[in-house]
C-alpha cells in the first residue's frame, strides 16, 4: 500500500462488461481508478458507457476516471499512462482486459481480422505491461491480471485469431511474472468461461445452449463472478501468487 494509502488502478476496457465489474469491484475510498474504452463504430455510444462506468464507482464509494484510447496505438497508451502518472506519481494494479472477437472458420479468416484481434487482445497487453513495469519495479510492489479465456487452454473451432491471442496472453502473463517476481509484482491470469456479456448476448441460442451444456454449474457465469477473482488477485491475501491462470467458468475446465 502507498504511502498515503490510496492505490492507483489501471483497467482497460472499462467502460462495459467484466471491465465495468471489475471497476465497481474494486471501487473504495482507498482507490483511483482509471479505465479506457474506445469504439470506432460507435465513439458516443461508449462515451456514455464510460459515464456510466464512473457513475457506479462513485455510487460504490470510489474515484474513476475514463479516458479514450486506442490501445492499438503505442502512442495513445504511452500518453495514457503518462498521464496516470501525472496525476498520481505511481500505478499500484493493472488490468488488462480489452478484448474484441472477429470469428469465423480458419478457411475463411481474413488476415486483417487475425491482426485486429492479436492487436487488441495480446499486443496492447504487452504494450500496457511495458509501461507499468518499470514504475512497479520502482516501487518493488504492484499487482498485473491478465484477462484470458478457457479457449486459450482448450482451444474453440471458429476462434483461431481469439484462441491465439488468449494463449499467447496466457504465455506472456508466465513469462512476465518471471521477471517481475525479483521486484515484488506478481503477474497472474484469469480464464472466464461462457459469461453473460455483450459480447456473448449476441451469439445464436444454440449456440449459447451449446455452450450451457458444457458447464457443470449449470449456469452462464456474470462479469461480477470475474471481478471477484480479479479482486482477490489483486489484494495482499494474494500476494505470494503469480504466474497462475485462475479458470472461472463453473467447471468448464478442471
Amino acid at each position: 500500500m502507498p504511502a498515503n494509502g490510496k492505490r492507483t488502478i489501471v483497467v482497460t476496457g472499462g467502460s462495459r462488461g467484466i471491465g465495468r465489474a471489475v471497476c465497481i469491484a474494486l471501487a473504495a475510498p482507498e482507490e483511483h481508478i482509471f479505465f479506457n474504452y474506445f469504439s470506432p463504430v460507435d465513439p458516443e455510444g461508449e462515451e456514455a458507457a464510460a459515464r456510466e462506468t464512473i457513475a457506479a464507482v462513485t455510487n460504490a464509494g470510489g474515484e474513476a476516471t475514463g479516458m479514450a484510447v486506442n490501445v492499438t496505438s503505442a502512442d495513445e497508451v504511452a500518453g495514457f499512462f503518462g498521464q496516470v502518472m501525472e496525476q498520481t506519481g505511481r500505478i499500484d494494479v493493472l488490468v488488462n482486459n480489452a478484448g474484441i472477437t472477429k470469428d469465423t472458420l480458419l478457411v475463411r479468416m481474413k488476415e486483417a481480422d487475425w491482426d485486429i484481434v492479436l492487436d487488441i487482445n495480446l499486443k496492447a497487453a504487452f504494450r500496457c505491461i511495458q509501461n507499468v513495469a518499470r514504475p512497479m519495479m520502482k516501487q518493488r510492489s504492484g499487482r498485473i491480471v491478465n484477462m484470458a479465456s478457457i479457449v486459450g487452454v482448450v482451444g474453440n473451432a471458429g476462434q483461431a485469431n481469439y484462441v491465439v491471442s488468449k494463449a499467447g496472453l496466457i504465455g506472456l502473463t508466465k513469462t512476465a511474472a518471471r521477471e517481475l517476481a525479483p521486484r515484488g509484482v506478481t503477474v497472474n491470469a484469469i480464464a472466464p468461461g461462457f459469461i453473460e456479456t455483450d459480447m456473448t448476448a449476441a451469439l445464436p441460442e444454440k449456440a449459447r445452449e451449446a455452450m450451457l451444456s458444457q458447464v457443470p454449474l449449470g449456469r452462464a457465469g456474470k462479469p461480477e463472478d470475474v471481478a471477484s477473482a480479479v479482486a482477490f488477485l489483486v489484494s495482499e491475501s494474494a500476494a505470494y501468487i503469480t504466474g497462475q491462470v485462475l479458470h472461472v467458468s463453473g467447471g468448464m475446465y478442471m
